[in-house]
């Protein structure tokens, strides 16, 4: 392979129901790209592109899964071929790859997870029937992972950030006495309690597209009295993060938001994407464990737990049971100091340019 640091990278991604997938795949491919590299994003569904980067990026071709396959098996894989998250590239894809010399670095990014199966598989190769070697790359929280998505610059960019300039540039004017809150999620039977929890204190909850926007726009007339609600037009990437950063508490949903949620460096509560009750327990002590190591506050893991728990509907409590939240004090400071630690690690793009570079 060429010794150049910079490469071409193949990208597939296939959208299953949500954002999610599409939106991970495009901060990867625009990360790469502004490194240098020639990316190729395949996608069977690009249209979540259209909010998401209506103008793209340097560097990155954006093409159709699978109506332009035609066009790799006449150039080539390139020197890194990426499925994410488990999506299974196509037999002649893989027909491309085992006739290239030499053979592609071929990874299959996972989906994020806090459980400690994503260090002891992150690295590890899987033998493939065509002879090639397909290598786990798990995005993680720990120094055994391959790390979260962050792009160069962008804590300071968080630090300088004016959020009135923001809210007021959408026609947006914050009360003097109102925390800002960010919603978004799925829908859920919980929600409801949910808003009527907000309403315990004079609150400017901001509504990102979505199913959990839709079900709150179904209740009105019945929101709170010291509840606004604004509705979000579809945003792109970047203008997503900075509305985080507008608010005092995020609810966020999925693995894409989580990860700019915690970049934040607010509050948060996290919904899991639904799964069986006995996986989203697991995965959500694991994430907790990590949110909440080394706190002074015991008491703020606790708190955490059963308003994740409640959130994500695991406890059994009744739909009208109020939610009871954390120390807000602690909760911030536990989130910064978790974010320092995660900061200090290095960002997944370096970290596959450093892994790739190692199996070249």
């Amino acid at each position: 392979m060429a010794a150049d640091p910079r490469r071409s990278w193949d990208l597939f991604c296939r959208r299953v129901d949500n954002f999610g997938d599409v939106g991970v795949s495009w901060r990867l491919a625009a990360g790469l790209a502004s490194r240098g590299h020639r990316v190729r994003l395949w996608v069977d569904d690009p249209s979540p592109l259209r909010f998401m980067a209506p103008a793209g990026a340097a560097g990155v071709e954006v093409l159709d899964w699978p109506a332009e396959f035609d066009g790799l098996a006449g150039q080539g894989p390139g020197d890194v071929v990426i499925e994410t998250f488990g999506c299974e590239l196509p037999a002649c894809v893989v027909e491309a790859m085992t006739a290239r010399q030499p053979a592609p670095v071929w990874l299959n990014l996972e989906y994020l997870s806090a459980e400690d199966y994503a260090e002891r598989s992150h690295g590890l190769p899987s033998p493939q029937p065509s002879g090639l070697a397909k290598w786990f790359f798990f995005p993680g929280f720990s120094p055994g992972t391959g790390g979260l998505l962050r792009e160069p610059g962008l804590l300071e960019q968080r630090a300088a950030f004016d959020r009135e300039a923001w809210l007021a540039g959408r026609g947006i004017a914050r009360r003097a006495d109102e925390r800002v809150v960010l919603l978004f999620g799925y829908a859920h039977a919980q929600l409801a309690s949910l808003i009527h929890s907000l309403g315990d204190r004079p609150t400017l909850l901001l509504l990102a597209q979505g199913p959990a926007r839709q079900q709150v726009e179904a209740m009105a007339g019945q929101l709170p009295a010291r509840l606004r609600c604004t509705g979000l037009p579809w945003l792109t990437q970047a203008e997503f993060d900075r509305a985080l950063w507008c608010a005092d508490l995020n609810l966020v949903r999925g693995e894409d938001s989580l990860v700019r949620a915690i970049w934040a460096g607010a509050p948060l509560v996290w919904q899991l994407y639904p799964q069986e009750p006995e996986v989203l327990e697991r995965k959500l002590a694991a994430w907790l464990g990590r949110l909440c190591a080394g706190t002074p506050s015991p008491a703020l893991h606790d708190r955490l737990q059963a308003l994740h728990r409640r959130y994500n509907g695991l406890d059994g409590s009744g739909l009208d049971a109020p939610l009871v939240w954390p120390d807000e004090s602690s909760w911030r400071a536990q989130v910064l100091r978790w974010r320092a630690s995660l900061a200090a690690l290095p960002d997944l793009v370096t970290q596959l340019e450093r892994f790739v570079n190692g199996k070249s």
